[in-house]
């Protein structure tokens, strides 16, 4: 069979239990949107609260798809459509996850955490890749479509498969694990998040250590030590049954442990032990969470019994994913700016993150750093005052002006020095024109927010403005507070 193959007509009846209809076919990917579907993709027509993915088998199947997974067959298909028809495409398509999972040899990992999960998947997907043949989820892949999508996506080469697993709510995690039955479970960290699905950050903690219920025996669980809720998560990881665990961080007892680190505005510097081995490398984005990622990482590659000097070496061609710092150097007026894209996720420990990685950077002449920010989310009642407490961090960091968006962004806003306030507004649409109006050449810009604020349109805005950075106002212009 050829490597290129990922599912054949058989494979999928077997797996799904389906009808099959229409002609024999091969497919070579996994899709679930028509507008994505590569030449050779499997279309899966998944049904959701707010869309019907029936409505457009047609579309898949004229871009190219393979075959579609259907639970009822739509009307246009053309008479030669081949078609697998079952009961629930979802389940169709778990089922097909279990099925690849079933027939790799690879080493898995899980990784679940408050914070760092993609950033630190891309690292050890980057890393991995030089030691082996390695599939990764892609993005944020990680809830009850997202983990069977990616396990089914998974080639029947794979050598080292790893899967991102979130959560809001608690009981997520556990069906999700169980598909897909790690060698090491990952846990990045446990912060306050999703505060308005949880009584408590322990009760967060419980939820992520839920990742341990699936891990395979002999497996292990490798946890920063440095965190509040490493004593918790290890008594849950002993009660799954799992006697490894390898720990990560600055904490003296730490298997992997930092032992000095430095920051630089485009990469960081770091030494490390690992399990006694001294390690130095550089790490392509910079940040100290990225150092503490690269912990992580390290920490897996052990558990793996992989080569730490090759590790090393390739952790200093890692980059930061879109929406998670990904920088943009963009001509502007007479010169240019630099953009720090941080649009997908925000929380109080990730905004602060952020705010360290802008006061590390080097504006240049009469440059400012400038904070672009929209509401952090799922902070539940005490959201107002997560808010406002950022106000005293971003005077902390010599932050030269903030634009805030969003409801519970006024009351960060209201609590910045006047000097500080360039510009507040309701929603993220408004926010354009003055951020684009205040900024000069020079400018380091931080955009940051959860994803639900939408300040990827901003960033996107940006990044068309500086094609025709002579038709907006003030491109050169001062702005408040600078």
């Amino acid at each position: 069979m050829s490597d290129g193959i990922l599912w054949t007509a058989q494979e999928t009846v077997a797996a799904t239990g389906g009808r099959s209809v229409g002609p024999d076919w091969d497919a070579t990917g996994v899709a679930i949107d028509s507008r994505s579907v590569q030449p050779g993709d499997l279309f899966v027509a998944l049904r959701g609260p707010n869309h019907d993915a029936h409505r457009f088998v047609v579309d898949a199947l004229a871009n190219g798809a393979a075959a579609a997974i259907v639970a009822a067959v739509p009307e246009g298909l053309p008479k030669d459509a081949a078609l697998i028809v079952v009961a629930d495409t979802l389940h169709a398509m778990e089922a097909l996850g279990r099925a690849a999972r079933q027939r790799v040899t690879a080493r898995i990992v899980a990784i679940t955490g408050s914070v760092g999960k993609t950033g630190t998947k891309s690292a050890l997907a980057q890393v991995l890749s030089r030691l082996g043949r390695t599939h990764a989820s892609v993005g944020s892949y990680n809830n009850h479509w997202g983990v069977p999508l990616s396990l089914a996506r998974m080639p029947r080469d794979t050598e080292f498969g790893i899967f991102e697993i979130g959560m809001n709510h608690p009981g997520e995690i556990r069906p999700l694990v169980a598909q897909v039955r790690p060698h090491i479970a990952l846990v990045t960290n446990v912060e306050a998040v999703h505060l308005a699905y949880f009584q408590s950050v322990d009760a967060i903690a419980d939820a992520k250590a839920e990742i341990f219920s699936g891990v395979l025996p002999g497996g292990t669980a490798v946890l920063g030590r440095d965190g509040a809720y490493f004593d918790r998560l290890c008594a849950h990881a002993l009660d799954d049954g799992i006697e490894q665990i390898h720990s990560f961080g600055q904490h003296a007892d730490s298997l992997t442990r930092l032992t000095r680190d430095v920051l630089h505005p485009t990469c960081s510097c770091v030494t490390a032990l690992v399990a006694g081995t001294e390690l130095a490398y550089k790490i392509g984005a910079p940040g100290r969470h990225w150092v503490t990622n690269s912990l992580a990482v390290l920490a897996t590659v052990q558990a793996l019994d992989g080569d730490l000097a090759i590790a090393g070496l390739a952790l200093a061609d890692v980059q930061a994913p879109p929406g998670r710092g990904q920088r943009h150097h963009l001509g502007w007026g007479a010169g240019a700016i630099e953009v720090i894209d941080e649009s997908y996720n925000a929380s109080p420990v990730a905004m602060r993150a952020a705010f360290d990685l802008l006061a590390a950077a080097r504006p240049g002449p009469r440059g400012r750093r400038v904070a672009v920010l929209g509401d952090m989310r799922e902070l539940g009642d005490q959201a107002d005052g997560f808010h406002r407490a950022l106000a005293g961090e971003l005077v902390d960091r010599n932050i030269d002006l903030a634009f805030c968006a969003g409801p519970h962004m006024a009351a960060l806003f209201e609590a910045l020095p006047p000097v500080l306030q360039g510009h507040y507004a309701a929603d993220s649409e408004a926010l354009l024109a003055p951020v684009a109006a205040a900024l000069r050449a020079g400018d380091v810009v931080l955009v940051k927010g959860s994803l639900g604020s939408r300040l990827g349109p901003v960033v996107a805005g940006l990044l068309a403005l500086r094609e025709n950075n002579g038709d907006h106002p003030d491109m050169t212009g001062a702005g408040g507070g600078g």
